[in-house]
């Protein structure tokens, strides 16, 4: 059973958050390299974390 984490539960908070605010800059039609950037920055946090938490040592 998955135990509550914070840091993952924050963690994905924070990449629904930067999905957001890249639907929003793209809608605006703002440059679409800096919202990939974005994008990719903001929600590879989440991927880090789950890797780390999956990992045996």
């Amino acid at each position: 059973m998955k135990e509550n984490n914070l840091i993952a539960d924050k963690s994905y908070a924070f990449a629904l958050r930067i999905v957001k605010l890249y639907l929003h800059l793209k809608a605006d039609k703002i440059d679409l390299g800096l919202c990939s950037q974005i994008l990719n920055s903001g929600t590879s946090i989440g991927a880090n974390i789950e890797e780390a938490i999956g990992s045996s040592s």
